[in-house]
């Protein structure tokens, strides 16, 4: 029998713990604060009107009314369409297995931030630490430091994993959330508390007006929505089929977006209240100091930890437990979306499914506590959510809006929904939608191409950034072709009865 949430609550706890994930905590800031500041959160609300929401009911829709993983959801739909579940799936596979990698270096930094190990040199101590070679290629060993943490977070994944949606993934989700606010709430709290704070969070806030006029800055905002909300690669199909029938998907993404994005400003003010103080200290800029993603978390805040004038190791447990539970949460989302594609089409048995999953991501991600780790997962990271989870949400949004009634869907949307979606959502995933993610899928790729990706030579970027999207097609595309069980792009008889009620 297939697993379901015990409740909406606990749907919107592993929605939400899916969508909170590191990215909130060290993307947003800096993408807001390098793209107009205050001005910024014009076009990233816009965004979240006319492709975030309006994407996330989609998902939703699809998921609970197809009753399936994105593979058998997309077959029910149309046979012709699995592949693109299929190609989702990967995606979603592919950042598992080095999603990994970071949740062991901010479980390390957790024990680092009693002592204050990373010393006057965090940047230093952070390429020591992983012993980060010279390119993607030249891989330096299994670093021995990194397989205690490695194997702690597989256990942890794997004993949740193996629970299932309503004993595990809800579970950790209702425990770790709540700890996340809290810490969260260290963090800000504390920010705002510090000298400079109000520097940095001009940084931030500080309208750019002229920023509006160019379209960067509007791709950028999309490009962020889908970034932090877990859209258009499996995970939200998947989360949604589990739910009973009668569910009010339309209030489930509004709360979920909601939920996500206020998180997401919220964490902005304590990260940047602390940035503006670590400027204060050296002297110089908030720009000097600001930075995103692992620099971040593993090199500036490190800075920032031991500068502090009281309370710092406590300032870094909180920190980086905050990023662990994060991380924590979204991870095992990830894994899920894979997890569902196999069972749902082959009829595997749960825990047989989430074995087929473990065992080559675990197999994957050790590529990733190698010297050469950190060059991989950059290469990767940027091809595959660039292109691979673009190119998913653009051929999504294609394919129901050109090639689907979007109507059928609309209507299964609203017919449970405390307050119904008109023809806005239809036109914002038509016409909005589709061209800026066309748009930005192009400029994108355009730019991988003619430039090349960072200071990686042209075999790196080949090997592990194009690399990586040809083996998310071809897996696709093997998986399409193989047989599944008997009927599994039909609705079966359970979820015929349930749409009878």
């Amino acid at each position: 029998m297939r697993d379901q949430w015990n409740n909406k609550l606990g749907f919107l706890m592993a929605a939400i713990g899916s969508a909170v994930g590191l990215g909130n905590l060290w993307r947003f800031p800096y993408v807001a604060a390098t793209n107009g500041g205050g001005a910024f959160l014009i076009p990233y609300f816009f965004a979240i009107i006319t492709a975030g929401i309006p994407i996330l009911i989609l998902e939703y829709t699809m998921g609970k009314t197809y009753r399936g993983g994105a593979p058998v959801t997309w077959a029910r739909i149309n046979r012709k369409f699995e592949w693109i579940g299929w190609f989702q799936v990967m995606v979603a596979f592919v950042i598992g297995t080095y999603y990994f990698a970071i949740i062991v270096w901010v479980l390390s930094y957790i024990g680092f931030s009693f002592t204050q190990a990373w010393g006057a040199d965090p940047s230093g101590f952070f390429m020591e630490y992983l012993g980060l070679t010279d390119g993607a290629l030249n891989f330096g060993g299994i670093r021995t430091n990194l397989i205690l943490p490695f194997i702690i977070i597989w256990a942890i994944v794997a004993f949740v994993m193996y629970k299932g949606v309503s004993k595990g993934i809800e579970m950790i989700c209702r425990i770790c959330l709540p700890i996340l606010f809290v810490l969260t709430l260290v963090l800000v709290i504390r920010g705002i508390t510090l000298p400079g704070a109000v520097d940095g969070l001009e940084y931030m806030f500080k309208p750019d007006w002229e920023a509006l006029k160019d379209p960067g800055v509007w791709v950028a905002a999309y490009g962020q929505i889908f970034y932090s909300l877990s859209i258009g690669f499996a995970i939200m199909l998947a989360y949604a089929s589990y739910l009973p029938r009668k569910t009010d998907v339309v209030n489930s993404a509004f709360i979920t977006a909601t939920a996500n994005h206020g998180f997401e400003v919220f964490a902005g003010i304590g990260v940047f209240s602390i940035m503006g103080f670590m400027a204060m200290q050296q002297g110089v800029s908030v720009e000097e100091v600001a930075s995103s993603g692992i620099g971040l978390a593993f090199m500036t805040f490190p800075t920032a930890i031991s500068e502090l004038p009281a309370l710092n190791a406590l300032f870094g447990i909180c920190f980086f437990g905050a990023l662990l539970t994060a991380g924590i949460t979204s991870m095992v989302s990830i894994l899920q979306a894979v997890v569902s594609g196999f069972h749902d089409k082959f009829d595997i048995e749960h825990k047989k499914a989430v074995t087929i999953v473990l065992v080559p991501t675990f197999v994957i991600s050790i590529l990733f506590i190698t010297g050469a780790g950190m060059n991989i997962l950059d290469i990767v990271d940027a091809f595959i959510n660039n292109i691979g989870v673009a190119s998913g949400g653009v051929i999504e949004v294609i394919l129901i809006t050109r090639f689907f009634n979007p109507e059928k869907l609309r209507k299964e949307a609203n017919e449970f929904s405390n307050f119904s979606i008109g023809q806005w959502w239809t036109y914002s995933l038509r016409i909005v939608t589709t061209i800026v993610l066309g748009v930005m899928l192009f400029l994108n790729t355009k730019d991988f191409i003619v430039n090349g990706y960072g200071n990686y030579s042209s075999a790196d970027v080949n090997v592990f950034g194009w690399g990586c999207i040809l083996f998310v097609v071809v897996l696709a595309d093997f998986l399409t072709t193989m047989k599944g069980k008997e009927g599994y792009a039909d609705l079966d008889k359970i979820s015929q009865k349930e749409a009878a009620k």
